[in-house]
């Protein structure tokens, strides 16, 4: 696995957001990030993602609490905080009129950042824009915005960057060449701070992962940790003849029965030491339920955040 460094990138303390109509969207939310990691912010929609990102990035105020980017405080050193920010939005928005190599010149500018052709040269290259740096915006396809979008997010060279929702709207070739791109950003030490609902993108690229859901970050935890903490196996008995149901010397077992009584699911927690399969083997030699094949499955971590969102 990439090293991250120990240096925090964010520092989320305490933080809330209650709107004016009094709607909670961000409760009492903690968060600390390294520099150099990718961070995957899983949740609903509604859960505020996207407030906890905007409120990082200084758009949306925080009622309570207080963040801090490469150690400044986003709020009296809004201008530092920001320079080391960059942020592709859920939201395509851009000049449609305007072509690519002018509108990511165009934001590294806004940043006071000093003309750097070969900069811009560089980014368009590896986002595979650069037979594109003359064609309008309007021109482009739903995922050639998507990657002018991170562009623009590079062009003045953050040290943090946020993708809100990359994947939305993009086919499944253009997310996996995305996902490529941002392993090569990391590389390079940006660290890299996502929200999604595909899973399999939070699977895929993530160090961490966060659960949000209702404004409460209900864990943080390292993928493979997440993963072996509250991802329950399964061992699915593949049998010689077909069980009517489960005979009642085995309902102690947490068992289903599954391909019309073709298939018993023995489900366990591989952490617990009192899990003897080498027991429920025998209880089914006992029975004389014969078997032919034996396959184990590890909960995936779609599973694992319905567990979770479903318990908060």
């Amino acid at each position: 696995m990439h090293k991250t460094s120990t240096k925090k990138a964010i520092c989320v303390q305490g933080v809330g957001k209650i709107y004016k109509n009094g709607f909670q969207a961000l409760d009492n939310v903690n968060l600390e990030v390294s520099q150099g990691e990718i961070f995957a912010l899983l949740g609903p929609n509604g859960a505020g993602k996207t407030t906890l990102i905007s409120t990082i990035c200084g758009i949306v105020n925080a009622s309570s609490g207080s963040i801090e980017v490469l150690g400044h405080d986003n709020v009296t050193e809004y201008r530092a905080a920001r320079s080391h920010i960059g942020l592709v939005p859920q939201e395509l928005t851009t000049d449609a009129f305007e072509n690519v190599w002018n509108t990511v010149s165009f934001s590294r500018g806004l940043f006071g950042k000093p003309p750097s052709p070969s900069y811009i040269e560089n980014i368009l290259k590896s986002l595979s824009l650069w037979n594109k740096k003359d064609s309008q915006i309007r021109m482009l396809s739903g995922g050639m915005k998507r990657r002018v979008m991170i562009a623009k997010a590079l062009s003045h060279e953050p040290d943090i960057l946020f993708l809100d929702e990359p994947s939305s709207g993009v086919d499944v070739d253009l997310r996996k060449s995305m996902w490529k791109q941002v392993r090569k950003l990391r590389k390079t030490g940006v660290t890299i701070i996502l929200t999604t609902h595909y899973i399999q993108e939070a699977e895929e690229m993530a160090d961490r992962i966060g659960v949000i859901n209702k404004g409460k970050l209900i864990i943080t935890e390292e993928k493979k940790a997440l993963i072996k903490k509250l991802g329950k196996k399964k061992l699915v008995i593949d049998l010689y003849n077909p069980l009517a149901m489960i005979p009642e010397s085995l309902l102690k077992f947490d068992l289903q029965l599954a391909e019309k009584g073709k298939q018993l699911i023995f489900i366990y927690d591989p952490v617990r030491e009192d899990n003897d399969i080498a027991n429920f083997l025998n209880h089914l030699r006992e029975n004389k339920i014969h078997y032919k094949d034996l396959d184990t499955h590890q909960s995936s971590l779609e599973e694992i955040f319905i567990q979770l969102v479903n318990a908060s």
